[in-house]
């Protein structure tokens, strides 16, 4: 699919804030949610199906039911169970599954205009964070396609004993307002001065940003996510935050 570029306008303003903050801060923090926002697909869904479809681990019947029912209940604790499914392997051999799953979904449409913002900010020296609802490890993958690394990536995990994975939540459960509290944990408490996401369950990061949001949509009308995106983008035309539709 062709994606649309951001508008010189949108450019403008990412150069001309990014010079600002420079001068005041040779280090700041920029913020990106990773489904949706850095591509258009969800990595973390994507790598529970793949152990599904190839019985890596053990499972309820009727799997994508149980974890989609389990979301109407309570988000937190379905995304907390995905990372729980792997107690007892190895956390070297969930990120190899993460990988393959990764591979599988080759090519994984990547936004461009979204990996232009990354360049331009690794370049200028900006701590750079993927902030995600989804489990780390499954997002891991996606952000070395952007140049970045493990460490980049905040999500949901689990504890592991001598690297082994268990069902203990690790830190912070990266979901709304969760994904603040959790950047913030790993930043010292410094804000980002950037921030960019495609739902509601982004808003709080972005009204995080200390100078410049960006909301971005890439579903198509038919999509179950469009609902959620175009509630972003009405609130990015409230707070005057920086908005566009890739298609």
């Amino acid at each position: 699919m062709k994606y649309k570029d951001y508008s010189s306008d949108i450019w403008n303003r990412i150069h001309t804030t990014l010079d600002q903050v420079l001068k005041v801060d040779s280090a700041p923090v920029a913020a990106f949610d990773a489904d949706g926002t850095l591509w258009d697909t969800d990595l973390g869904e994507n790598f529970f199906h793949y152990q599904i479809d190839n019985n890596l681990v053990s499972l309820p019947k009727h799997p994508w039911e149980h974890y989609e029912h389990m979301k109407t209940i309570d988000p937190r604790k379905a995304y907390l169970w995905l990372a729980q499914i792997c107690k007892g392997h190895s956390l070297e051999e969930v990120r190899t599954w993460a990988a393959a799953a990764l591979k599988d979904h080759h090519p994984v449409p990547v936004l461009e205009e979204q990996r232009k913002i990354i360049d331009l900010f690794k370049s200028k020296g900006v701590q750079i964070y993927i902030v995600t609802a989804s489990i780390k490890w499954a997002v891991e993958p996606g952000a070395r396609l952007l140049g970045l690394d493990f460490d980049n990536v905040i999500g949901i995990e689990t504890e592991t004993q001598n690297g082994i994975v268990t069902e203990t939540q690790k830190g912070m459960i990266s979901y709304r307002e969760g994904k603040v509290d959790a950047l913030l944990a790993k930043t010292g408490g410094k804000k980002p001065f950037f921030a960019s996401g495609n739902t509601m369950g982004d808003y709080q990061l972005l009204q995080s940003a200390t100078h410049l949001s960006l909301a971005v949509s890439a579903a198509s009308r038919d999509d179950r996510i469009f609902k959620t995106e175009f509630e972003l983008q009405e609130k990015a035309t409230e707070h005057g935050w920086q908005k566009h539709r890739f298609i």
